[in-house]
């Protein structure tokens, strides 16, 4: 007679969870049996990269609970996330949230095992000249770079406008991860190690501040006329060197993508303001352009298909999927969010600005999946790629 399934020995399961590349298949099949729960582990290293929930913005109950929705499956998800109440999101990577509040901190936190861990402080940022909290409305001094100057953010400006994006290298629980983040008003790029107390800037790539991505080993940072420029933080000081824009590239956005084989894409977004009445000037998505940079020459070529590959672009780290290792999906498209903030344009934002562009038409397809869920703008929706680790 056959043994039950609870009592397989645990080499087996092991090897039967390996074969398992969805995370809450995985959680699912731990879930069978004491047996099961107790040999298979609760952070599994062999899956690959999620497909990305969209983290809505708060609704009417701004507690303890974020909405998420879930594009594989159509369906949406109530989160428990205390932890995001009160702070903004300007950064998603690697399935952590970078999160500020009205403090110097910067946490960052895993949706899943709701482990945090802190960057340096605000404060710590070689701009930074002062802070002081009894210095009611402006706590902080800033050094307005290049020129020289200061001025004076207070604790809720501080959190909303001085940082754009932080891009992680890795997870924070990987002791090699590096933070690199894009600095909002003065269009400048600073970094630091796990081992870091402070903040250092990179000098020799200001202004390349549209979006920043990581790939073996080198950061990749775009600038608004589509320059890029590659720097290794491994060593003692940042190396840079540059790569040439486009011949055409006249986007409003600029992004930067890491597909499934190595290769670097240039994404350029297109916006119409549908009101140019400051402070109010609400934008809408009208297409994209996108570009491959050719390794052998170092030339950028226009992309008229993704073929199977699937990008997912927003405030998070960009993100490239392959539509073939999710069921129910189609490739050639760009998933996109709102993510403009008052220090990129005078006050721009987005009413809801989030879809899908189809390359092989050129057609929009708007997401309607915050009307009972979410009414607010703020925070932005993110794409969240869900991982254990």
């Amino acid at each position: 007679m056959a043994a039950p399934m609870s009592q397989l020995p645990p080499e087996l399961l092991l090897s039967i969870a390996s074969k398992l590349k969805i995370y809450k298949d995985y959680i699912r099949f731990r879930s069978t049996c004491v047996n099961f729960h107790s040999n298979l582990p609760s952070r599994p290293r062999h899956l690959p990269c999620q497909f990305p929930w969209l983290l809505l913005p708060l609704g009417q109950n701004r507690g303890r609970i974020r909405t998420s929705f879930s594009l594989s499956d159509n369906k949406f998800y109530r989160l428990e996330l205390p932890e995001t109440r009160q702070r903004r999101c300007c950064g998603s990577s690697n399935g952590w949230l970078v999160l500020l509040d009205q403090t110097p901190s910067i946490y960052l936190l895993n949706i899943l095992t709701k482990e945090q861990f802190q960057l340096p402080v605000i404060s710590t940022f070689p701009n930074v000249l002062d802070y002081d909290v009894y210095k009611l409305g402006k706590e902080y001094i800033i050094e307005r770079r290049p020129g020289g100057g200061r001025y004076t953010r207070n604790l809720k400006d501080m959190r909303n406008l001085f940082i754009r994006k932080i891009v992680l290298s890795t997870s924070p629980l990987n002791e090699k991860c590096i933070a690199v983040a894009i600095l909002n008003e003065s269009d400048e790029l600073a970094f630091c190690k796990e081992e870091s107390d402070s903040w250092s800037m990179i000098d020799d790539a200001r202004l390349y501040s549209e979006d920043v991505v990581y790939h073996n080993g080198m950061f990749y940072a775009v600038s608004k006329k589509g320059g890029v420029a590659v720097f290794d933080l491994g060593g003692n000081k940042p190396v840079v060197s540059f790569i040439f824009p486009p011949v055409k590239c006249d986007g409003d956005i600029l992004y930067l993508v890491v597909s499934d084989t190595g290769g670097i894409f240039l994404v350029t977004r297109y916006l119409n303001f549908v009101s140019d009445v400051e402070p109010d000037l609400i934008y809408s998505t009208v297409g994209f352009d996108v570009f491959e940079l050719v390794a052998s020459d170092m030339n950028w070529v226009p992309v008229k298909s993704l073929g199977d590959r699937m990008f997912f672009l927003g405030g998070n780290s960009s993100l490239c999927l392959l539509a073939s290792d999710f069921p129910g999906c189609n490739g050639n498209r760009i998933y996109f969010t709102d993510e403009y903030t008052e220090a990129n344009d005078g006050g721009a934002r987005a009413d809801h600005d989030v879809g899908v562009f189809m390359l092989e038409d050129g057609s929009l397809k708007m997401f309607p999946c915050w009307s009972s869920h979410s009414r607010s703008i703020r925070p932005p929706h993110i794409w969240v790629t869900p991982s254990p680790w």
